[in-house]
């Protein structure tokens, strides 16, 4: 089965090796990957793992300013995603963590009765109280989320989607693919949650624009969750903030952001499952004296953009407000607040 996952990067350099090693072990078998306006070495190692047949890089053909939607775009004519059995349209902060067989994506599509696509909802990862950035797998750090099947007192959570080849595409979104509005109803692709079970029909068909992306994780994550490290350290949140993001340039990341997916309520370890083999994996890479370089490049300059960020009083300020920030989300707060209830 030839899996091959696109995704979209700046600045993501540290993180690069880990979600690479760890998506082998999944089954992906090839990488696009998109990058724009790297200024901490993420494009140089690319390029380093692109000469070696690791994947292939490509710069972000956006010319205005939604870059994810026009790689994807771009992407769709590519021969690495028209060759490839399934794609995963993913970020780097995001992990797929199969629970079923042998935790692959061939297990899951086998478990999910081989469909057309499969749609697997979010869980995020809060920061835990984690200052400082480490040169360690996200994975092993990052153990705490809100409760998987309600985020900010909705019970409806994002997803991101696997697709096989004959989906009778439309377009690829970021966070699941499309199919013509008038598709007669027998040419409508079969297409399951986490849990193996047909999706909903307005997600199916996209009939309301509030569940476009999403659907009730409850009951959906019995095969596979998506385990979503929006966060991260307090340190590598400060760069991120910095940076904006793949979809608008810019774009500020503020405290509501940080608050919605900092709720420490559930611990969830089992995508630990993967690192005994993850470590070797990504020492295997690293045994490469060009790729162990190149990526403590990206360390270092991640670090010094942190130094450089927390020189100025905005940045301590930000820092200093999300050390004490409160860690129910807003949604829940102005619940609680709305019934009179203590906090």
């Amino acid at each position: 089965m030839r899996v091959t996952a696109v995704t979209c990067v700046k600045n993501e350099g540290p993180f690069l090796l880990e979600w690479i090693a760890f998506n082998r072990l999944i089954g992906v078998t090839d990488f696009l990957f998109y990058s724009n306006d790297c200024t901490d070495g993420t494009d140089r190692l690319l390029d380093a793992l692109a000469a070696r047949g690791h994947l292939r890089h490509l710069p972000n053909p956006a010319q205005g300013r939604n870059y994810q939607m026009e790689a994807l775009q771009d992407a769709a004519k590519q021969d690495i995603v028209q060759n490839a059995d399934w794609v995963w349209v993913a970020d780097v902060d995001e992990f797929l963590n199969i629970h079923t067989g042998d935790h692959t994506i061939p297990a899951l599509v086998n478990a999910c009765g081989n469909p057309q696509a499969i749609s697997v909802n979010f869980q995020f990862f809060a920061n835990d109280d984690i200052e400082a950035f480490e040169d360690r797998p996200v994975i092993a750090q990052f153990t705490r989320s809100h409760n998987p099947d309600l985020w900010c007192g909705e019970s409806a959570i994002e997803v991101k989607s696997l697709v096989r080849n004959d989906f009778p595409l439309h377009y690829y979104g970021a966070h699941r693919p499309f199919f013509k509005a008038k598709l007669p109803q027998k040419r409508r692709p079969s297409w399951t949650d986490g849990s193996g079970n047909p999706v909903q029909h307005k997600f199916l068909v996209a009939a309301n624009p509030r569940r476009i992306r999403k659907f009730p994780a409850q009951g959906a994550r019995e095969l596979a969750t998506l385990n979503h490290y929006a966060l991260r350290s307090l340190d590598s949140y400060l760069v991120k903030n910095d940076r904006g993001d793949v979809n608008r340039e810019n774009r500020a990341f503020d405290d509501t952001y940080w608050r919605e997916r900092n709720d420490p309520a559930w611990t969830d370890l089992s995508i630990q499952r993967y690192l005994p083999a993850l470590e070797t994996a990504l020492a295997d890479l690293k045994s490469d004296p060009e790729i162990a370089a190149l990526h403590a490049d990206t360390v270092r300059l991640h670090l010094a953009k942190r130094d450089e960020l927390l020189a100025q009083p905005a940045y301590q300020d930000m820092r200093d407000h999300l050390r004490g920030a409160s860690k129910l989300p807003p949604q829940e707060e102005a619940l609680l607040a709305k019934l009179g209830l203590s906090i």
